[in-house]
């Protein structure tokens, strides 16, 4: 399969969820599952039964990544679904390629808005104080905590995820030119 091409296929999705992402914070199921579906059909066209098996595989392990922040509470479902949909079009061979581009894109993410203030670190401290700090107090630390709700608490990952994936694409690209 040709990593130009489904990164020509996949830009459009990917803007659309980003651009979701960032004003609404919420990336719809329409789109993620969307996404996933193309990747599917893309997967049985082009790779048939192995191709396709290959990006269910790779969607899993994508998937799996993000299950545990998620049931932490620290990342949504949206992000879940997209990550195992970016998967799905990377496969099971790019599958730690994929992960390692996203997370170093969530990390400059969240650094550049912490710089720049568009994200509250104050959950941050309080999480960092709870693990390595013995003589915090935890439940009043806990009351001064801005809402979960609160837009300037939530780092948009769907970004994060695109542009992992479009890196992690072009990795592809250059890994097996010949």
């Amino acid at each position: 399969m040709n990593p130009i091409l489904i990164i020509c296929v996949v830009t459009p999705l990917l803007v659309i969820l980003c651009w979701k992402d960032c004003k609404y914070r919420l990336l719809p199921n329409t789109y993620t599952i969307g996404m996933a579906v193309l990747g599917l059909i893309w997967r049985f066209a082009f790779g048939g039964i192995p191709g396709f098996m290959d990006g269910l595989l790779g969607g899993g392990v994508c998937g799996l990544f993000l299950l545990v922040p998620f049931l932490m509470k620290g990342a949504g479902g949206g992000d879940l679904k997209m990550m195992f949909a970016a998967g799905i079009f990377t496969g099971f061979r790019y599958c730690c390629a994929e992960m390692l581009f996203v997370s170093i894109a969530g990390l400059l993410l969240g650094l550049a808005m912490l710089i720049s203030g568009k994200v509250d670190a104050t959950r941050l401290k309080h999480f960092l104080r709870t693990i390595f700090d013995w003589r915090y107090d935890r439940k009043s630390g806990a009351e001064n905590l801005p809402e979960k709700k609160d837009e300037k608490t939530r780092v948009p990952f769907g970004v994060a995820i695109a542009i992992g994936t479009i890196v992690t694409l072009l990795y592809i690209y250059f890994m097996e030119k010949p």
